[in-house]
């Protein structure tokens, strides 16, 4: 493993060589780019054949785990070869160098470059994919999710529970004094911490070993961000750190959704990525209602939902022991899928959500708690909008007849209706960011939404409807009222 004071003269061989996001996407052009992502490397080495630029060089060396020439990565990694080769980064005979960790570029949503090592990719072009106990998973889409969810306000203090190669505590380190990140894999705390050195970031990132809480027993934050091992799996045999807690079921969510509040200082907030069981015989947001604590806001999104079978199948393929993307035999790959799969059922589960839990500690006596199922596509990054969501809560709180409102500025208005008609059978009020909902609207409450720039209080507006339309004002505000605090809690109306 590479050890810290490799991490300075890396960095600056990687700078040298402008071994950056930018860079490397530029230099293989979409269609490789997006290949590569897809675990694809043929295009991409089209295009890097015969280019010996440093570059280049590191692209084949890394990205796609090619040997390259040894005089070639003597150039773009100078004077590091062979004490990368010591420390068990790379490999190398008289003529050649192989990687035998990852370390790519990444850009952050904030627009800040990084480089984050970890194990290399598995499954590259098909090859049979070999994951051990104690691998140590780089970026991936899951990781990427939780950096897009996270809010990014500066705050005083950060938990990345489960860091893993550490990547959302460099994140978190952009923007808040002193970060904590904690796992339990040996190998994943010296990778994060190499990172943290290699991104310059070391004196704010404390890494610690742990499980979940308990290395920070007493302490308090103003940010937790977690995508914790949270794949729900009987528990039993072989154990992969990275994705499997050791615990039954979704145990460590609830444990983490549970436990959370204690470690959050006043505005504080927790932000999980997870799955969650859904019962055969209980509505899904039922069951979580359950373990949301009472002294936090929270906001849960349910995202995708699979089924037992289709969620087996993933997480074989994913660790290896399909027989067509691992070294497994299919009389194995059955026995596991058959194993995993009645394990569920016994359980009664009926099938496996995805998505985000978000706990906010705003200090308010009246808590509130929303869970939303939405598969649909939202903007990304996704922080501003749940950060919009604590807002528009405590807004819809204080709404009066005396409030002065207006549209928020992506709201639009469609109509529908047959061709000619005087007035549209359907209105519809959709907004164009964040979660992009869409809400049904009648006359009253269209005609409502149009007026709200900011001039007339929301019972003036409610009084000259009532008139237009020859209604009774006060019975008008009685039903609208109550709608009006939908309308901002939801985000429409600000």
């Amino acid at each position: 493993m590479p050890s810290l004071d490799l991490a300075a003269p890396l960095r600056d061989a990687l700078a040298a060589a402008d071994f950056h996001y930018d860079a490397v996407a530029e230099l293989l052009g979409a269609e490789a780019h997006q290949a590569l992502s897809r675990n694809e490397t043929t295009p991409a080495r089209r295009r890097t054949d015969g280019d010996g630029s440093p570059l280049a060089t590191l692209v084949r060396l890394f990205l796609l785990q090619d040997a390259v020439e040894r005089d070639q990565a003597e150039v773009a990694l100078p004077g590091l070869v062979d004490r990368l080769a010591s420390a068990g980064m790379l490999a190398q005979s008289v003529a050649e160098v192989a990687a035998r960790l990852d370390c790519r570029p990444y850009a952050t949503a904030e627009g800040e470059d990084l480089w984050v090592v970890s194990d290399l990719t598995p499954g590259l072009d098909g090859a049979p994919t070999q994951v051990t106990g104690d691998y140590v998973l780089g970026i991936s889409q899951a990781s990427s999710s939780l950096a897009q969810l996270t809010l990014r306000h500066d705050v005083g203090s950060a938990l990345d529970l489960g860091t893993g190669c550490g990547v959302q505590a460099l994140h978190l380190a952009a923007h808040a004094d002193r970060v904590v990140a904690t796992d339990v894999n040996a190998r994943a705390l010296t990778i994060a911490r190499f990172n943290a050195a290699l991104n310059e970031v070391e004196d704010k990132i404390e890494v610690v070993d742990g499980s979940f809480f308990e290395p920070v027993a007493g302490q308090r934050f103003d940010l937790i961000a977690t995508n914790p091992p949270f794949v729900i799996s009987p528990a039993t045999g072989e154990r992969l750190v990275y994705r499997d807690s050791g615990l039954p079921g979704d145990r460590v969510v609830e444990h983490i959704v549970r436990t959370a509040p204690t470690h959050l200082n006043d505005g504080g907030w927790c932000q999980v990525l997870a799955n969650w069981v859904i019962d055969r015989d209980q509505p899904w947001d039922e069951r979580l209602a359950a373990w949301l604590p009472e002294d936090c806001d929270a906001f849960v999104v349910q995202r995708e939902v699979l089924d037992p079978a289709s969620y087996v199948e993933l997480w074989l393929k994913d660790s290896g022991h399909h027989p067509a993307t691992g070294s497994g035999t299919a009389a194995d790959y059955l026995r596991r899928y058959d194993t995993w799969l009645s394990w569920l059922e016994e359980q009664g589960v009926g099938g496996i959500g995805f998505g985000w839990i978000n706990l906010h500690r705003s200090g308010r006596s009246d808590r509130h708690a929303e869970l939303l199922e939405w598969p649909y596509e939202v903007e990304q990054p996704i922080a501003s909008a749940i950060g919009g969501w604590a807002d528009q809560v405590a807004a819809s709180a204080v709404v009066t007849p005396g409030s002065h409102l207006r549209v928020r500025e992506d709201v639009v208005q469609e109509t529908q209706g047959p061709v000619g008609a005087e007035d549209p059978a359907t209105i519809v009020l959709r907004q164009q960011r964040g979660f992009r909902q869409a809400r049904q609207a009648d006359t009253v409450t269209a005609a409502l939404v149009g007026a709200c720039d900011g001039d007339l209080s929301v019972g003036q507006i409610l009084d000259a409807v009532a008139h237009l339309l020859e209604r009774d004002a006060a019975a008008l505000r009685e039903v609208y009222l109550p709608e009006v605090e939908d309308l901002v809690r939801e985000g429409f109306l600000v």
